[in-house]
């Protein structure tokens, strides 16, 4: 078996099969052993009950006191009862959507549970725990099993199983790595690397090969970056886009001030856009700084100059919302269309048309806007929000649709300026470090989840007030129905605790684009006062009468996310909240957390972060959003990062592949085969454009 062979190659992998392995970008069996476990179950032996503390994934052996009890909250049926074991203690335990457990499970019966233990109303529940045989259990117990991003049909033993076979039976996983540099950097062999990753013995195996991966990706990514940088230098520019005396009027007009640091990135702007040169800016600002009014001016500038421009967002909730928001700004002198996947056939044929006649000024959409078929007039200014989601291979896809266009990206993620200078390194970087004047700073609290119930009534005055929640849930399970399950509980418990006139919407990414949107214009519009969500929320979206939002188990999230989704209230006048309730609390949990609760500065966030974090928190840190690598993290690893950066130094791109003609000198080749550079090639690709290499 080869890397590059088809999936099909694994036993059992048939045409069915295949299809639900396409769904998660696996062809071959390189795809396969680069699909990596988004998390990883320790699984510890059997607990005593009176052990069990909030927080704990436990095991636990006993029976039920009192017979299962079925209510249902809508669609979501509940299960309950009470276990006890040898220790004598007792604890609540709770199953959702599963009614048939109640013919399968009978008093006086012990049984094995394992499952998550949460603090409900002053109480220690299990929730959605699963039931083991003595023999099952004790098979996995003492492990470390990999839990994998999944498909519907999909299951985590079935794909276990088919990694499994891939690292026994595949014959060319070689190095490429020259020795030196894995001398210096303390690196683990890839093939060692890549079965421990999937199966780690121990957590130090664990984060040995997560090293070693994870300087892989970051290291190719550098060497990527400097090629982009090297065809991008001095290009001249097909587009001199003049200053507008119309869109220095359109600042006079508007209801605001713009801040100094808004002025100052759009004068660079303006400076980058009529030199003659292509513009290849990065604005990074905090959420809330008043980026998207910056992008909006230099969109502007360049209708005004006779051109067109471009804006990609990540998500289409964000898109639909900056159509609108850009319609209101502009009215009917510049037309501003959309371009999304769930747009029907029609829709998008008409887009594209008015864009290619020149009919329509400014295209907002998501990555549709990349696609072959989709031609421009004259496109002169290219926007990307949100830039580390996009990676710049699409950044450098988007620029072949003009002829040179001006680039301009733009980042809410607080990044620190020595990894700005590493990710970012082809760009120029102007930073807008100003809030608009008039918001008030978020009120910050940091709880434990005793606490929920007051922050239900808190919620509640809120929306007496006329404003409005957010409540987000992490996933609480594996599997394809967690962000489901997880809003589903959520909002049941929410149901429970606030008045029935309150209006509860649900929203996660398992939703098809066309309902996420009608959820989010249902939530601005003021249909909906609490809306239960995943982190789907991340990403720009702006509804300013919500103010106030509560982080189930905040410490299952990096500081990041946290910083980005409490960035989704204090978008308006009035006073915002953000409450970050603790799931399991503990000193180092609760000392990173601190650092939120003290500060609204995302770049003090992310600084402090970096100070604090240790290599790799492999251990319940969610991730969010569309990641350009596989394994890295650029706060975790920001380490790495500059070490790669540093190793990166010494070689290019010709030297990593013409030197494989030399396979007997290790120190100036990267060793490999065929195959493993087919696979370089492709992961290079994904960072820079097929057209530089």
């Amino acid at each position: 078996m080869l890397l590059e062979d088809d999936i099909k190659k694994i036993k059992g992998v048939g045409d069915k099969a295949k299809e639900k392995y396409l769904r998660l970008n696996i062809e071959s069996i390189g795809d396969l052993l680069e699909h990596y476990p988004r998390e990883y179950d320790e699984v510890k032996p059997i607990q005593p009950v009176n052990t069990l503390k909030e927080g704990d994934l436990a095991a636990i052996e006993g029976n039920m006191v009192s017979m299962l009890k079925m209510k249902k909250h809508g669609k979501l049926t509940i299960l309950t009862t009470v276990m006890t074991d040898h220790s004598g203690g007792m604890i609540d335990v709770t199953w959702f959507n599963m009614p048939f457990l109640k013919n399968q499970l009978h008093m006086g019966t012990v049984y094995i549970l394992r499952g998550r233990v949460a603090r409900k109303y002053g109480r220690l529940v299990m929730e959605q725990p699963k039931l083991y045989s003595k023999q099952d259990f004790h098979r996995i117990e003492r492990t470390l099993r990999p839990i994998y991003p999944l498909t519907g049909g999909l299951t985590n033993n079935a794909l276990t199983k088919a990694v499994q076979t891939a690292i026994r039976e595949t014959e060319d996983i070689y190095e490429y790595l020259p020795a030196d540099i894995r001398s210096r950097q303390g690196l683990i062999g890839y093939e060692k690397a890549v079965r421990q990753i999937h199966f780690p013995e121990n957590r130090a195996e664990l984060l040995e090969a997560r090293k070693r991966l994870v300087f892989d990706e970051l290291f190719l990514y550098v060497l990527a970056l400097r090629g982009i940088r090297d065809s991008m230098t001095e290009s001249r520019s097909g587009h001199v886009i003049a200053r507008s005396q119309d869109v220095d009027d359109f600042i006079k007009s508007l209801p605001y001030e713009l801040t100094g640091a808004q002025i100052k990135a759009y004068e660079e702007i303006v400076g980058d856009m009529s030199s003659g040169l292509v513009m290849n800016r990065l604005v990074q600002g905090d959420v809330g700084s008043g980026k998207t009014i910056v992008a909006l001016l230099a969109m502007l500038q360049a209708v005004k100059n006779g051109g067109q421009a471009a804006l990609m967002v990540p998500t289409e909730v964000l898109a639909a919302q900056h159509v609108k928001t850009f319609r209101e700004m502009l009215g009917e002198d510049v037309s501003v269309d959309m371009l999304t996947g769930s747009m029907s056939a029609k829709e998008k044929k008409e887009a594209k048309a008015g864009l290619k006649s020149g009919q329509t000024d400014i295209l907002i959409g998501t990555h549709a806007l990349i696609q072959e078929d989709v031609e421009f007039e004259k496109l002169s200014l290219v926007v990307t929000d949100e830039q580390h989601r996009f990676g710049v291979r699409q950044r450098e896809t988007f620029f072949k649709k003009g002829e040179r266009p001006h680039v301009l990206a733009m980042s809410a993620t607080p990044i620190p300026r020595t990894l700005a200078l590493i990710l970012y390194g082809d760009m120029d970087l102007t930073v807008i470090d100003e809030k608009p004047v008039g918001r008030l700073p978020v009120k910050n609290a940091l709880v434990n989840s005793s606490y929920r119930e007051n922050a239900h009534v808190f919620i509640k005055n809120r929306i007496a007030a006329g404003e409005q929640a957010y409540v987000i849930c992490p996933m609480i399970d594996e599997g394809e129905d967690d962000a489901i399950a997880s809003v589903s509980i959520c909002a049941g418990e929410l149901a429970n605790d606030l008045p029935a006139s309150v209006r509860i919407g649900v929203l996660h990414g398992k939703m098809k684009p066309k309902e996420k949107n009608d959820v989010m214009e249902k939530f601005a519009a003021g249909e909906i006062d609490v809306l239960v969500s995943t982190t789907v929320v991340e990403v720009g979206v702006d509804v300013k009468n919500a103010t106030t939002m509560l982080i189930e188990n905040a410490e299952r999230f990096g500081l990041a996310t946290l910083h980005q989704l409490r960035g989704r209230v204090g978008r308006g006048d009035k006073q915002s909240y953000c409450i970050f309730m603790m799931g399991t609390e503990g000193k180092e949990t609760r000392e990173r957390l601190q650092i939120l609760e003290r500060s609204n500065d995302g770049f003090e966030v992310a600084s402090e972060d970096l100070k604090r974090r240790g290599q790799g928190d492999l251990f319940g840190t969610l991730q969010s959003g569309e990641n350009v690598f596989e394994l890295a993290d650029i706060y975790e690893d920001s380490a790495i990062l500059e070490q790669a950066s540093a190793e990166a130094k010494n070689y290019s791109l010709e030297k990593l592949f013409s030197s494989q003609k030399d396979l007997t000198n290790e120190k100036a080749s990267f060793r490999g085969n065929k195959n493993q550079n087919m696979r370089l090639l492709k992961k290079i690709s994904q960072y820079m454009g097929e057209v530089t290499l």
